[in-house]
């Protein structure tokens, strides 16, 4: 791990690492996407390294899939493995109830289906990640291609009865194309500023023709793990009400992480 990352990533650094302290030996887990996630699969390919884990994966997106093969974990289909004993993965935000936007990174679709089939979710955080409410971070919704403006005209009608601020509507691009999900989809981008009742949200959006999934992820996660900057790590458990506080050392240059980006 390089020893000058700004504090935001010895944050993301240290949830990772901890998260990772969750896993046994046998384990069918889950693997986000993100900058946070990519640092989870790494920590999880040094413990597999180190202590001989056998543990099988699946991965959330082809990004993180070809991170995890590079790494030397076994990552499978989930239609291979069927059922997950844990998934960990990042989020965009997070509430007091462990409600989540994700999406940021463009894998809301296959995230979703992942962590639902799972038996507990972990989501892996720096503390700027927590929200008391959801809404700051722009809600990505998949859409398929076809129509995309007729459903972006149908989601924008949708907002005028929710409980939202703002409601404009993006399609997110790549240079000067629309993004292309690994399902090759689009992605569309709700700036809503503050979402008041994410449950109903979340449920009318997707009775629109052409939403694919959203990424308001409601009852799914059941841990946060929060990094700081400092190396403290909270993890909080929304289903026994536990909250832990502890801290996580900074490595060494020299290990798995020295040449990763």
């Amino acid at each position: 791990m390089p020893a000058d990352l700004n504090p935001i990533d010895n944050a993301k650094f240290v949830a990772a690492r901890r998260a990772v302290d969750f896993v046994e030996d046998g384990m069918k887990l889950g693997l986000g996407t993100g900058s946070t996630a990519a640092w989870m699969v790494r920590s999880l390919a040094e413990r597999v390294r180190d202590e001989g884990l056998r543990v099988t994966c699946v991965a959330t997106s082809r990004r993180t899939a070809e991170l995890a093969v590079g790494l030397g974990l076994d990552v499978r289909t989930l239609d291979e493995v069927k059922w997950l004993d844990l998934t960990i993965d990042g989020a965009d935000e997070f509430d007091t109830h462990l409600n989540l936007i994700k999406g940021g990174g463009a894998a809301l679709l296959q995230e979703k289906i992942v962590a639902t089939a799972s038996d507990q979710m972990i989501v892996i955080a720096d503390a700027a990640k927590e929200v008391a409410q959801l809404g700051a971070f722009p809600l990505p919704v998949e859409v398929i291609p076809f129509g995309w403006r007729t459903t972006k005209a149908l989601v924008e009608e949708t907002l005028v009865s929710m409980d939202v601020i703002g409601r404009e509507v993006t399609l997110r691009m790549t240079g000067d194309q629309p993004l292309r999900t690994d399902g090759q989809n689009h992605i569309l981008d709700l700036h809503l500023n503050r979402i008041g009742n994410p449950r109903q949200l979340s449920l009318v959006l997707n009775q629109i023709p052409g939403v694919v999934e959203n990424g308001l992820f409601i009852d799914i996660c059941d841990t946060v793990v929060v990094g700081h900057p400092d190396g403290r790590v909270q993890v909080r458990d929304i289903n026994s009400g536990r909250f832990d506080e502890g801290r996580v050392a900074l490595p060494p240059v020299e290990n798995i992480f020295a040449g990763q980006d």
